[in-house]
């Protein structure tokens, strides 16, 4: 099957008196097409998280991946070292706050409700890492209504500024969310896990939990030495049928 060609660029969102740069990705092809946020790792928009993008708007998707660092480090994109690391877990969990990374990923789909292509309503999220962590808070808004979020850490303890956790949210989470874990991440612990599956069963969520096997954090970004091809796969199919509903609502 042919790959659809696509236009991307960067682009600038308003949010309250903020400019926030993102990724956008979408098909050339006349139509229109669901609208799905794409949400980066402690690494910025890099490399990885643009490939992200593009892979689901040849879906058939207009994806967006906006900078959650815009207001501590505009334009911050690095890789993978310990030093990489460091700076990035600071700028994500020492200098944001979770009610401006709702407001500007709310602002990320309003953007997107611009777009003439775009269909107005049932707009997807998926993240990774922080990104994973911020997508389980993006569940909660109501024009999300497929979630996929990837080895979030500490959403049973924690939410970036420090306030009540992430997981106390759950109630409020009103469509349907895939969470993805490694066995052999020692950033989620099994209880953490078995934490989330239980709140969100309590609350009568849609949802469904996939643990992999022997996969460790990052198991899904073919940049990092934590990738693992089996599992990667098994998840990208698992985001395509959770995103497809989307395609023919």
């Amino acid at each position: 099957m042919n790959q659809p060609v696509l236009e991307t660029k960067t682009v600038k969102i308003p949010s309250n008196n903020l400019q926030i740069a993102a990724y956008l990705a979408q098909p050339q092809a006349p139509g229109t097409y669901p609208g799905v946020v794409v949400l980066q790792e402690i690494f910025g928009v890099n490399e990885h998280i643009r490939d992200v993008t593009e892979r689901i708007a040849k879906l058939g998707y207009v994806a967006l991946a906006p900078a959650l660092f815009q207001r501590v480090a505009p334009d911050f994109e690095t890789g993978y070292t310990p030093e990489d690391i460091e700076i990035g877990r600071k700028y994500a969990w020492g200098q944001t706050q979770a009610s401006e990374l709702l407001s500007d990923i709310q602002a990320a789909i309003d953007y997107l409700k611009t777009l003439p292509q775009v269909k107005q309503d049932g707009f997807g999220c998926i993240g990774f890492c922080f990104g994973g962590h911020v997508a389980y808070l993006a569940a909660t808004l109501s024009d999300i209504t497929a979630t996929a979020s990837f080895y979030g850490a500490g959403i049973p303890t924690r939410t970036p500024g420090g306030d009540t956790p992430t997981i106390s949210h759950t109630s409020e989470i009103t469509g349907t969310i895939y969470v993805f874990f490694g066995t052999n991440d020692a950033s989620i612990p099994p209880d953490h896990v078995a934490q989330m599956t239980t709140e969100l069963e309590k609350y009568n969520i849609s949802h469904r939990v996939f643990r992999y096997d022997g996969a460790d954090h990052g198991f899904f970004c073919d940049r990092r030495a934590s990738y693992n091809p089996q599992a990667a796969a098994d998840a990208w199919q698992q985001v395509q049928q959770l995103f497809s509903s989307m395609l023919t609502a």
